[in-house]
């Protein structure tokens, strides 16, 4: 019979059902619990070095995500001083114009009738469900939107999500853009440009951004958070409103412990010191503060490209790391089925050897 016969009976029912039918199978069955082979020798070696070559390909794939990982925690890494300074200048700057009654383009509030929604998904695919949740989390909101009333449009970053957009024209899609490798601030800025000219046209009234927060190796969480109107102080806050201090940020270490890759996250505090008094400026602070403001911005969405980017690369080595697992356990599997089935073909062909000896000497 064909390899295609292959098949799993997990349940107690079809284990139960298979026991009364094993006498009248020819078809050995392997070592592991369920496990029903029906297949030729040479269909089985063929089986068997296939399943070998999968092996080999998912623990490579698994090994290139984890260097990729690493690689994405430099970048956050290396992009942590500019924005180390760039909250220190907003802070002092607050300070000076805190008596001030101040109108930013970026910070001006007003009523929400239409929200743009910027989905940051993965560039490929087998890293797990981490596309998926992204995609259900933008499902999920935009059915919020549409009982509150509110308009929407949707701005897709990564081809994933441009594929699942486009395959539903009953969603608005405002603009279409791809990640190619690790984030640059190119790549930001353009995100960056879209959703600037787009609240200050007021064509939107709001701008959230749905990305995946880079929580473990085996754990992401899709979260909103609402990239304008934005705070003077440079405040991060999520569509419930609730606001994180700029100077309470959150950095993540891969590392390794006992031979395992592990990831470690610690609060940071970031210090900012007041200005000199002598420090005195040739622009007005508000001036300062409305071309810092986008500076800021860009910065922000960066980092969740970068956030997102370790999220998808850490789901696909542990998706690939449950691929190899797997990988082994059927190759175990066929083996023994393999083995079985040739000792039960040579046993077959020593019996009819004595048995033809037996009828020549009687």
């Amino acid at each position: 019979m064909s390899c295609s016969h292959l098949s799993t009976a997990w349940s107690s029912s079809a284990l139960a059902s298979s026991a009364s039918t094993r006498r009248r199978s020819s078809a050995p069955r392997s070592g592991g619990s369920g496990f029903v082979v029906r297949c030729s020798l040479r269909e089985l070696r063929s089986r068997i070095d296939s399943v070998r070559n999968t092996q080999k390909i998912t623990e490579a794939m698994k090994l290139v995500a984890a260097a990729k990982v690493r690689r994405a925690q430099e970048a956050v890494v290396s992009s942590r001083p500019f924005s180390e300074a760039l909250v220190e200048v907003l802070y002092n700057m607050n300070q000076e114009i805190q008596t001030e009654d101040i109108d930013l383009p970026l910070t001006r509030t007003r009523p929400v009738k239409k929200v743009a929604l910027v989905v940051l998904t993965g560039e490929r695919g087998l890293c797990g469900s981490f596309n998926n949740n992204v995609l259900k989390k933008a499902e999920t909101r935009i059915e919020e939107l549409k009982q509150l009333g509110l308009g929407y449009t949707v701005i897709s970053v990564g081809k994933k999500g441009n594929a699942y957009f486009t395959r539903r024209p009953y969603i608005p899609l405002e603009r279409e853009l791809e990640v190619n490798g690790v984030p640059t601030v190119k790549d930001s800025q353009a995100i960056c440009d879209l959703v600037y000219s787009l609240f200050v046209s007021e064509e939107v009234d709001k701008v959230e951004l749905l990305y995946s927060k880079f929580v473990s190796l085996v754990r992401s969480d899709p979260i909103i958070q609402t990239l304008l109107p934005m705070s003077p102080k440079g405040e991060i806050c999520d569509v419930n409103g609730v606001c994180v201090d700029a100077t309470e940020d959150e950095l993540f270490r891969l590392t390794t412990k006992e031979g395992k890759l592990t990831v470690e996250r610690e609060k940071v505090k970031i210090e900012t010191q007041p200005f000199s008094p002598v420090v005195q400026f040739e622009q007005d602070p508000v001036q300062i503060l409305d071309a810092l403001l986008p500076l800021y911005l860009n910065s922000q969405i960066l980092r969740a490209l970068q956030e997102s980017l370790a999220s998808e690369l850490a789901a696909r080595m542990s998706a690939m790391s449950s691929a190899t697992d797997n990988a082994i356990e059927l190759r175990k599997n066929l083996s023994i089925a393999y083995n079985r089935q040739r000792q039960a073909k040579i046993t077959g062909e020593i019996l009819e050897i004595v048995a033809g000896a037996d009828a020549l000497a009687g």
